[in-house]
């Protein structure tokens, strides 16, 4: 074995950054509650569930065992859906060395507590530097990175020293990492855009055209720069690519999960229905109820979340939500953002 690190769990996303390690010659443990997957992945080299017709590096080993995942590695990468991200966190605590490189790249937030991923990661890991903690986010479908397309993302922490190493772990030809300070900014970009995704699916699900598309995902932006900077994040992360890039390929791909989601709902499909055929999680779902319930705290105004919401939990009809949007009262396109904007990112 040569220079190891562990990715926790084997879904579509922790598989691709796993063949991202493995290209920058790295020995990568893939960890799975599931024996039979690990059995496919070890045997066959390869995930079909998630990745159908890619062939894995041999570099690439799977495990059922947190403790054979994490032990001797030099980075661990947790990719868990965020409803696993504390339960994941919490089977990681016994063997996670202190100067172990640590990152997530998961989008969303724990739906009981509203708290973002590096909140509830730190709680399950007191005995880790919460501000040594990486968040890796920005505009990346499994699918293409998997494939070796050219993609870009960002890397946030609180210390620089960790982001650099994170930078340092995944930049290779084709996939490309930035830094950047603002770990709040990067994780309620990465976790909202999924939302304004959603609704960019009903809309196309609806028929209703490029321009209403392109107003959903610019008013959506603006709803995910206010409440990011009432939660005190930089509003100029959402001009970035954990913000608008995120945004752009999550509401216009094929390979968007929650775009798809949206586009079933647009055609009048009931959620459970949906979230059946889909076969995999759609963090926008979840995504949407903790957004709504934060927009309330903050006093933050959200009416694509909101809409969004009544279709997902209350059964509204998704085109009556679309109409209630385009009537709502005159406002200004600039004002809204300025004034949740906090006073120390302004001059």
């Amino acid at each position: 074995m040569g220079k190891k690190t562990a990715v926790l769990v084997a879904g579509s996303w922790g598989t691709a950054l796993a063949s991202v390690l493995a290209e920058n010659e790295w020995d990568v443990m893939l960890w799975t509650k599931h024996p039979e997957q690990a059995e496919e992945i070890n045997t066959k080299h390869t995930n079909s569930h998630f990745l159908k017709d890619i062939v894995l590096s041999e570099r690439i080993r799977a495990t059922t065992s947190m403790e054979e995942a994490v032990t001797g590695a030099e980075a661990v990468i947790m990719v868990a859906p965020s409803a696993a991200v504390r339960d994941v966190a919490s089977q990681l605590r016994p063997y996670l060395q202190t100067d172990t490189l640590l990152v997530h790249a998961t989008k969303g937030f724990e739906i009981d507590s509203l708290k973002r991923m590096t909140a509830v990661i730190a709680e399950e890991l007191p005995h880790y530097e919460a501000d040594n903690i990486v968040v890796l986010s920005g505009p990346s479908h499994a699918e293409e990175v998997i494939t070796r397309c050219p993609t870009t993302v960002v890397v946030a922490c609180g210390r620089t020293e960790a982001a650099d190493r994170a930078q340092d772990l995944f930049i290779n030809n084709y996939f490309r990492v930035y830094t950047n300070p603002d770990i709040t900014g990067v994780e309620v970009g990465g976790a909202l855009k999924n939302i304004i995704a959603l609704g960019a699916g009903m809309s196309d699900g609806l028929g209703f055209g490029d321009n209403a598309k392109a107003a959903l995902m610019t008013r959506g932006l603006a709803e995910i720069a206010r409440l990011g900077a009432a939660m005190g994040a930089n509003p100029l992360t959402f001009a970035g690519l954990a913000g608008i890039g995120d945004l752009v390929v999550t509401c216009t791909s094929r390979h968007s999960r929650n775009w798809r989601a949206g586009h079933l709902l647009g055609q009048g499909k009931p959620l459970p229905e949906v979230l059946e055929h889909m076969g995999m999680v759609v963090e926008g779902v979840r995504t949407t109820k903790a957004a709504y319930t934060l927009a309330e705290r903050h006093g933050v105004t959200m009416p694509i979340t909101s809409a969004i919401y009544h279709v997902l939990f209350e059964g509204k009809s998704p085109k009556v939500a679309v109409e209630e949007l385009m009537g709502r009262v005159r406002t200004h396109e600039i004002e809204e953002v300025a004034q949740a904007t906090p006073s120390k990112w302004i001059g």
